[in-house]
């Protein structure tokens, strides 16, 4: 087995990463983005985690750099450290997956993710790792010495967080959060304590085959059901590695990333901190996030799905916020990647600034239009697939999409993509109603599978 990257690094059941894999991978990463000054490890709660990490440790002392342990902390733990170190960084982690799935993620020097050609050029580096050494890498799997230094950069960024709303407090809000029992299980809690929270915990008890066990960002509904049990005014939800934010208002309603960033905008304006009065949003993102920019006078651009991309286009124009409807967001003059427990602060201050409910201010920030997304089994996906998949949408299937999107107006919005991970055609349609978005995406996705047969 060799190892591709997807859509956020690599990632896959932990069972097929093999030791002798992983160091390989570790021995590539080092050469690449050069770990001789040291190369940041950390982990989220998974079972799997420690030993995908010595593995790796072992590939990065043979590449010739010095593995660093982080432990277990959040994946922008691991980002802000590798800004601060000014050292690469890998996150042992497969995010919101099941317990027995386990991925890597690597940051460069400087905490930003890897872009395309980076990840290409790593790949060929394993590639020529594994055919000199078909077990992986140029030794054994216990013959590199090293030890793992914890370094304590949770403290650190613990401070940067809380400095993020200045001398500002949130006492008065009470507050439900769901670690997820994921990476964020310690630091969380504590962190919004104090802040001067009230704060209930759920689901902050890993013990390595919970994590994101019926919880977390991924299935909210303990904490949509606590938040109205406490009557707590806010409600935040984490993913395994803590990269992510969705939350929940004082009705116990889903509140979304494309929410989330509109509220963020639209704040960040009014104060006169949105860097170039625009916001970085990814194709899935809503049409209704986009006439509620376009009403305010913010700029939106798009992108590829993939916080990776998102961050790229906020390097590229300068920016300052940015995200997904996933919640992954991006305070670009704060942190180089997705972090959780920093958009949740920053969404408690906004709430404890405005002194109003969070389910007014979600409410006025955007009108969500009801969005379908269907997704079509194709043919196992064939090495020119994205080729192939252009030219019949340009040629086979151009004519009905027109027809479709005439019918849906300005008030609606189709969008058909191959999936990055999976053998899968996306038909995402978004209407004025949802009968409507329904019936769009059915007979699209009707005529998708007519062109790409399974």
């Amino acid at each position: 087995m060799s190892l591709r990257f997807g859509t956020d690094g690599v990632r896959g059941p932990a069972d097929e990463f093999t030791d002798d894999l992983i160091a390989a991978l570790g021995e590539a990463a080092t050469r690449v983005l050069d770990g001789s000054s040291g190369f940041l490890i950390a982990c989220d709660t998974r079972e799997s985690g420690p030993r995908l990490e010595r593995a790796l440790a072992i590939g990065i002392a043979r590449g010739g750099g010095v593995p660093e342990s982080l432990g277990v902390v959040p994946t922008p733990t691991a980002a802000w450290a590798s800004v601060h170190r000014d050292v690469p960084a890998a996150v042992i982690s497969a995010s919101h997956n099941v317990w027995s799935d386990n991925g890597i993620k690597f940051f460069a020097a400087g905490g930003r993710k890897l872009p395309d050609a980076v990840e290409a050029q790593l790949e060929s580096q394993l590639d020529e790792i594994l055919a000199l050494s078909p077990t992986g890498g140029s030794g054994s799997s216990d013959d590199a010495g090293f030890s793992l230094a914890h370094d304590g950069a949770l403290g650190p960024w613990s401070a940067a967080l809380a400095a993020s709303i200045g001398d500002r407090r949130l006492e008065g809000l009470r507050v439900v959060i769901d670690c997820a029992n994921g990476a964020s299980s310690d630091v969380a809690p504590s962190l919004l304590r104090a802040l001067g929270a009230e704060v209930d915990v759920l689901h902050a008890s890993p013990n390595g085959r919970n994590i994101n066990d019926a919880c977390g960002s991924t299935h909210p509904g303990d904490l949509q059901q606590r938040v109205i049990e406490t009557g707590a005014d806010v409600g935040l939800a984490f993913d395994g590695d803590a990269d992510r934010l969705l939350a929940v208002d004082e009705q116990g309603s889903l509140v979304d990333g494309d929410h989330l960033l509109a509220m963020f905008a639209a704040d960040l304006r009014g104060r006169g901190r949105l860097a170039g009065d625009l916001v970085v949003v990814t194709v899935m993102t809503n049409l209704g996030f986009r006439i509620a920019m376009s009403e305010r006078g913010i700029t939106v651009v798009e992108t590829p799905v993939g916080d990776r991309h998102v961050l790229e286009a906020l390097a590229r124009t300068g920016g300052s916020l940015g995200g997904e409807q996933s919640g992954h967001i991006v305070f670009a003059e704060m942190a180089t990647t997705g972090d959780g427990l920093l958009s949740g602060i920053q969404l408690l201050d906004l709430v404890h600034r405005s002194a109003r409910p969070f389910s007014e201010l979600a409410a006025e920030s955007m009108t969500q239009l009801p969005q379908v997304l269907m997704n079509v089994p194709v043919a196992s996906r064939r090495s020119d697939f994205s080729t192939h998949f252009s030219s019949v949408m340009a040629t086979v299937l151009a004519d009905d999409v027109s027809a479709e999107e005439q019918l849906l107006g300005e008030r609606g919005r189709i969008l058909i993509r191959p999936s990055g991970t999976e053998p899968l055609v996306r038909v995402m349609v978004e209407a004025e109603t949802a009968e409507l978005a329904d019936a769009v995406a059915r007979r699209l996705a009707a005529k998708v599978e007519e062109a790409f047969p399974a």
